[in-house]
């Protein structure tokens, strides 16, 4: 079982940078895979980055390549999601998710674990 709480969320400028953070509990965490998802107003919810178990292998969308960065620290049980040269098109509310598998981790199909959310708004 895991539990999953973001925060870091916040009103920022084009250009500025924002360092979200997902704090887990669960034995199972230090093996599961984390991701970051993000739904914008009016959209579906979609796939951000994600990192395999044990600081293994990342992917991202192709539209935050460069600028964005997931990373883990699995002694304090946190997941961080580094943003960087944010653009409006940024804004949304961004998603822990956490899952047991390590094969399609960028389809939210495979993540039974969620946080509730939290939200990021950049201006222009």
């Amino acid at each position: 079982q895991v539990q999953l709480v973001e925060s870091g969320g916040e009103l920022v400028q084009a250009g500025g940078s924002l360092r979200l953070t997902c704090a887990a509990s669960g034995r199972a965490f230090n093996t599961y895979t984390m991701a970051w998802f993000r739904r914008a107003p009016g959209k579906e919810r979609e796939f951000v980055a994600t990192i395999i178990w044990r600081g293994g292998s990342t992917y991202y969308k192709d539209s935050v390549k460069g600028r964005f960065t997931i990373s883990r620290n699995n002694a304090e049980n946190k997941v961080y999601l580094q943003m960087n040269s944010l653009i409006p098109e940024d804004t949304a509310v961004y998603y822990c998710a956490a899952s047991p598998l390590t094969f399609d981790v960028t389809q939210e199909r495979q993540y039974p674990y969620w946080g509730q959310g939290t939200q990021v708004t950049v201006s222009s």
